[in-house]
Parts: C-alpha cells; sequence; structure tokens
C-alpha cells in the first residue's frame, strides 16, 4: 500500500499547507495565484472555511498537484474524487494499452519499459532481457523495481561500466520525484539505493565517450563488448486517469553503430522480430 500522504486522517487544510510548502509558495503567492484572498487561503489552512469544489480543484491545479493526490484533497474536503484510477488491464484502458504495445514493438530491437510512478516494471519489449541478464533471481520476481534492478550489486550495475555516473544521475532524478510527489515510497527506496555506496568507475575511457557531449550515455557490458546508449521517456500527456498518469515509457537508442548492429544480431539471433503482442509483455 502506498504510504503517501493519509487524507483519512488528514483533513483539508492540513494536505494544502503541505503541498502550498512542497511547491515553495507563501500564502500571499497562492492566494494570488487562485485569485482569492489571502485571509480566506488562511482560513481553509485552518479550517474556519471549507472549500467549494471548483476551488478545491482550483488550488490543486496551481499547486501542480499530481492526479493521484488531487483525488485525496477532494475526499478531504468532502468531495468524490474525479479522476479515475483503472488497471492497465481494464477494458477502458485498452487504447492506452494499444498505444503502449506499439511503441515497445516499434522500438524494436531497441530495448524498451513502461513502469509505474514507483518504478515497478509493468511492461517491456524482447530487447529489454538485455537490462536482465545475470542479475539476482530475486530482484526478477515481481514486482521488479527497475532502479533496484540497476542499482544493485547484483543486478545491472556489474555491468554498468559507467556505474558512478549513473548511480548519480538516477538519484537525482529519484529525489527529484520523490519530493515533487511526496510520495514515501520513493523517499524510502531512494535512501536504499543510497546505501549501496558509489562504486568505481571503470578506466576503459568511459568518462571520455563523445556522447558526453550532448547527453550522458548508460554503457553496459554485453560479453566481451560495450554497449552504449541514450535514454529518453514518454508519458501521456493528456492523461485524465491516475495510473495513466502515473505511466512512464523509458526506451532505449544506440548510441553509437557498433551498439546499433549489436542489437540487429541480438534480435536475430533470439527469434523476435518485434512485431505483434509477444513484444509487449508484462514481467
Amino acid at each position: 500500500m502506498r504510504k503517501n500522504v493519509d487524507t483519512a486522517i488528514r483533513p483539508f487544510g492540513d494536505l494544502l499547507r503541505h503541498w502550498r510548502r512542497q511547491r515553495r509558495y507563501s500564502q500571499l503567492e497562492l492566494a494570488v495565484e487562485a485569485g482569492i484572498s489571502a485571509r480566506h487561503l488562511s482560513f481553509l489552512e485552518t479550517g474556519r472555511a471549507r472549500p467549494s469544489r471548483d476551488m478545491a480543484l482550483r488550488l490543486a491545479d496551481r499547486l501542480d498537484v499530481p492526479l493521484r493526490e488531487r483525488n485525496h484533497l477532494l475526499l478531504a474536503a468532502g468531495y468524490a474524487p474525479v479522476h479515475p484510477e483503472r488497471s492497465l488491464d481494464s477494458p477502458r484502458m485498452r487504447p492506452a494499452r494499444d498505444v503502449l504495445d506499439a511503441v515497445l514493438t516499434g522500438h524494436q530491437p531497441n530495448p524498451a519499459l513502461v513502469v509505474d510512478r514507483r518504478w515497478d516494471l509493468l511492461l517491456a519489449n524482447p530487447a529489454a532481457d538485455l537490462l536482465l541478464e545475470g542479475a539476482a533471481p530475486e530482484l526478477l520476481r515481481p514486482p521488479v523495481n527497475v532502479l533496484r534492478l540497476a542499482l544493485h550489486p547484483h543486478g545491472l550495475a556489474p555491468r554498468l561500466v559507467n556505474l558512478d555516473e549513473v548511480r548519480d544521475h538516477l538519484l537525482q532524478r529519484l529525489a527529484r520525484e520523490a519530493s515533487y510527489t511526496a510520495d514515501t515510497d520513493l523517499a524510502d527506496l531512494h535512501r536504499e539505493l543510497s546505501r549501496y555506496g558509489a562504486a568505481r568507475t571503470s578506466s576503459d575511457g568511459a568518462r571520455h565517450d563523445p556522447t558526453h557531449e550532448i547527453a550522458l550515455p548508460i554503457r553496459i557490458r554485453d560479453g566481451e563488448r560495450v554497449l552504449s546508449f541514450l535514454s529518453t521517456i514518454t508519458t501521456f500527456g493528456t492523461a485524465l486517469d491516475v495510473v495513466l498518469a502515473e505511466l512512464t515509457v523509458e526506451a532505449f537508442y544506440p548510441a553509437d553503430a557498433g551498439t546499433a548492429q549489436a542489437l540487429r544480431q541480438r534480435s536475430a539471433g533470439s527469434g523476435h522480430l518485434g512485431a505483434g503482442s509477444d513484444a509487449a509483455r508484462q514481467p
């Protein structure tokens, strides 16, 4: 169960104050943004005034509160949630699932993953097996957390040539997401991964990769060769469903011609053509 802000216990005013401080607004600044008086905002935070449904939504919008937490704010104010939360396997989510399947299939022979807000793996294409090879069985039991898999000493970490750089980047990203969402699950995950400690970066020239001029490459040992990737993140820009809004597609592109050729060879050798429903599956 998620452990972020518990609206069954905390009243609307406490939650509003939490998110205002989280976004580093003063009462006056938020009041101006929302088009109300600072006095009225103060009354909302102390419980002396009850917000209308529209006011609760307006404040959530100005504070850029994630959809899941917007529902929490509405419940705390005495209103029904407005954003549905459906399983990815729900019939109503079929159009979104079709989009995800198309993205994963179309990205073959390059690895691509779909993760939720907690970085748990939901879907992957066959090329993503490259990221799972050699990992300890306990790290591959569902739900597979891709950050834990990446940085754990018994996961992908021993194969990451530039582990120091990748580790620092992922921890910084995780810290930002934990702060933005106020999700204590993410904060706990950050503390756990931070305990793994820094690694010794390989001395094979990883820090002189020309790709560094445009983006941080992810360099992975695959047998005797080193594959180099650039990663991208895709989200649903107009999502109104909580689950859909929290999904992220992480796609890995070859950063050099040698990696592109190696991925084509791996795909041909495995028999995966990157077409049809087999290209997107739950682990």
